[in-house]
């Protein structure tokens, strides 16, 4: 907020009126996953192309983009569900925070309001409905494990 809103004046710094209002909010909650999940994605992937397998598939005569897509995608993408899932709740909850420092009405502050003024019902309600997506999340990526590798059981 200092260097594009106060110093260069390049971006807004509180509300949502314009396009460009969204632009470090959306940046401030999304930099952090991304690059973790870019990391994740990069390490999974190449420890998937040293496999047995992924050389079996080169030998064979299978080109780069059918075996990299297919077969190395497919087993290198389980570590980023399973990181998926709950970073939503993270950055929903991380958003409370956002949408204070950037003065954007919603639910965070309301959220952080509570704790100032300690509405306890308030804020048990909010982490009730915060450790409930958390479940649904964990559910839904159970559901995906399953369509993204069917030797995966659900019981």
């Amino acid at each position: 907020m200092y260097l594009f809103g106060a110093r260069l004046n390049l971006l807004p710094t509180f509300g949502l009126t314009t396009w460009k209002h969204y632009i470090m909010p959306v940046m401030s909650l999304a930099f952090y996953p991304t690059a973790y999940i870019i990391r994740l994605m990069r390490s999974s992937m190449l420890d998937v192309v040293g496999q047995d397998y992924m050389r079996t598939a080169k030998a064979k005569g299978l080109s780069q983009f059918v075996s990299m897509f297919k077969h190395a995608l497919r087993n290198a993408i389980l570590p980023v569900v399973t990181y998926v899932g709950p970073m939503i709740t993270f950055t929903l909850t991380g958003s409370f925070v956002v949408e204070k420092i950037f003065t954007i009405p919603g639910l965070g502050g309301q959220f952080v309001g509570a704790i100032t003024s300690r509405d306890y019902t308030l804020i048990m309600g909010t982490t009730i409905f915060l450790a409930s997506l958390m479940i649904v999340m964990n559910v839904i990526v159970d559901i995906i494990y399953k369509i993204v590798d069917p030797r995966i059981k659900l019981n």
